[in-house]
């Protein structure tokens, strides 16, 4: 008999920056799909589909639309991978994770010697960061000024910043590229399956990346989308990427894309799971069947009002994605966020401080478009927020809350 019994994990309401909830139509899909080998007929099928279902989520005819299998990292990884030492890159960074991937770019671009000197942080002399304070956007003037004076090879930013909460330019940042001859990267993590937006409206940006776990919410270890144009396909053949394992032109060989056309042979790259394959297929159903513009319509609605519930206990949000509200807190629990949010999870209600500074409470809303959660995740902070102390009349918010919701 083990002396480890076994593990369960309690539901709770993910109310964060992400993971998301996913739906039960996409765990279904995965339990009940059959044991099946990675090359079998119907994991292939279901690959097939996938992509195709991918080029009309991203708004895209980009031949090498595919999914990378893992988290949104993996997928990140797969995007920065045809930056080469020396590399010409400009980085904008406007939050914890536009942050991160300025690590995953400079290590990219470092030589051997800049990455001995500081192998997990380095400052290779080709790089600029541009650092764009906390709680601001990363806007066109910004990366157009940045682009002129450094005329770098790559530029990267991210569509949406979920540290901060704040939506950057993108067709500033597509026009700048375009106008210097720039190669865009946008990481998309927090932008696809939330925004209506098309891919190929910014034909500057020649890559994309994005995850499973927040707008196609598919579990947090399926697939991390991304797109990649002809001309950074072409970059990847003539230069070639230092990686095997997310190498740009192997993983799409698996998805039947290879010598720039589509329904190739399978090639083999990785052992795909059908649970995988089975749940992203239904997650980019179920997406599809909801339209991007009734989503992102839903996202600004139920947004809107939970925005507005906080600001009426007090608090001053200062972002402004509509699928996650970060806040500061007002008077005197200003300091306490952290103590606030334990608080929250402790009783499974799932959100988050921001994981870097300043402290502030991030409140997400991924797959939770209705008025019952979106009255839920304000009652419940209400609460948390009385019971350190606030002063506010709980009752005269929720019935205008409330109000709101019902007007949909």
């Amino acid at each position: 008999m083990s002396k480890f019994p076994p593990l369960e994990i309690p539901h709770t309401i993910a109310a964060g920056p992400g993971p998301g909830n996913t739906d039960q139509r996409v765990l279904d899909a995965f339990s009940r799909s059959g044991v099946a080998d990675h090359m079998h007929p119907a994991v292939l099928k279901g690959m097939v589909e996938a992509k195709e279902m991918l080029r009309e989520a991203w708004g895209t005819k980009n031949l090498y639309t595919f999914g990378v299998a893992g988290t949104g990292w993996s997928g990140l990884d797969c995007a920065i991978s045809p930056i080469l030492a020396e590399d010409k890159v400009v980085m904008f960074v406007n939050g914890t994770f536009s942050g991160i991937d300025s690590i995953g770019v400079r290590m990219k671009a470092a030589t051997a010697e800049e990455l001995a000197a500081n192998s997990l942080d380095p400052k290779p002399a080709s790089v600029t960061v541009i650092d764009v304070p906390h709680g601001q956007s990363v806007t066109g003037e910004i990366v157009e000024k940045a682009l002129a004076e450094h005329k770098p090879m790559w530029a990267m930013m991210a569509h949406w910043e979920t540290g901060s909460g704040r939506i950057n330019d993108i067709q500033g940042f597509n026009d700048a590229c375009e106008k210097h001859g720039v190669m865009g990267i946008v990481d998309a993590v927090s932008s696809l399956g939330i925004g209506n937006f098309n891919i190929d409206d910014y034909p500057a940006v020649k890559i994309w990346a994005s995850c499973p776990q927040k707008g196609i919410l598919s579990l947090p270890l399926t697939y991390a989308p991304v797109s990649f144009r002809d001309e950074a396909i072409e970059v990847v053949k003539k230069r070639g990427v230092r990686t095997y394992d997310h190498h740009p032109i192997l993983e799409a060989r698996h998805w039947g894309i290879a010598n720039g056309q589509d329904g190739q042979q399978h090639g083999y790259h990785r052992t795909h799971s059908c649970y995988a394959v089975a749940a992203f297929h239904e997650a980019l159903r179920i997406m599809l069947e909801y339209g991007k513009a009734n989503k992102a319509a839903d996202y600004e609605f139920y947004n809107a009002g939970l925005r507005q519930a906080v600001e009426a206990m007090g608090c001053d949000v200062t972002s402004n994605m509509p699928s996650l509200i970060v806040l500061d807190l007002p008077g005197d629990l200003k300091g306490k966020e952290k103590e606030l949010v334990g608080n929250c999870r402790a009783q499974n209600f799932g959100i988050w401080t921001t994981l870097s500074e300043p402290v502030q409470i991030r409140i997400g809303i991924l797959n939770l478009l209705g008025k019952d959660s979106i009255n839920e995740i304000a009652s419940k902070f209400a609460d948390a927020m009385l019971n350190m102390g606030a002063e506010f009349h709980k009752s005269k918010i929720m019935a205008n809350l409330d109000s709101y919701l019902s007007s949909k």
